[in-house]
């Protein structure tokens, strides 16, 4: 276990239980439970997501260890001794993936597997998920990142990434159809949302 991930769960320790502590380009982010509608949400979004594609899970509680930002620091414990990028740890509220990618004892897994992930804001998370979430996800290589945006009412579907950004970006009206582009190719009903 690296030094920063030995950090991260000892501050996770620390904190009420449910609480989610990331690493997002070198700062630590704890993020209180999410209320009852948030738990909805991605609820149905997992069912929307399987029911169409019965090879695919639905993960949440997954955390996904990702390259961070340029600028970040060193980690000087890797086991040939030199010293690497930290890293980004982060905790999607949904991450869609073929089943059996995590069949493993990791904590932080690879983000290769990984098809989409997924946010729902808070009042707490809405603006990390808006812009260093796109960041991290588009730099980990992830193909799709969904953001269901309650506050603005807006379903976000982000494809195409591309370094630090992805480059493709459509906004939707929660409650209208939302076309998800491949690698999955379907549209999504968010109706419920």
């Amino acid at each position: 276990m690296t030094t920063v991930d030995r950090l991260l769960e000892l501050r996770s320790a620390r904190e009420p239980e449910g609480a989610r502590v990331e690493l997002i380009e070198g700062e630590i982010c704890v993020s209180p439970l999410g209320d009852g509608q948030h738990a909805e949400v991605v609820a149905e979004l997992c069912d929307r997501l399987t029911d169409r594609e019965r090879r695919l899970g639905c993960y949440t509680g997954i955390g996904l260890k990702a390259p961070g930002a340029s600028a970040e620091p060193a980690e000087p414990d890797r086991s040939d001794g030199r010293a690497g990028p930290i890293g980004d740890r982060i905790l999607p509220d949904l991450v869609l993936a073929p089943r059996g990618s995590f069949k493993n004892e990791l904590v932080w897994q690879s983000p290769d597997p990984v098809l989409l992930v997924a946010e729902v804001t808070s009042s707490s998370t809405a603006s990390r998920d808006r812009v260093q979430k796109i960041r991290a996800y588009a730099r980990a290589g992830i193909p799709l990142y969904l953001l269901i945006d309650r506050e603005a009412g807006e379903a976000v579907v982000c494809s195409g990434p591309t370094g630090d950004d992805y480059d493709h970006k459509s906004v939707h009206r929660l409650g209208t159809p939302v076309p998800i582009p491949a690698p999955l190719d379907f549209t999504l009903d968010t109706a419920e949302f």
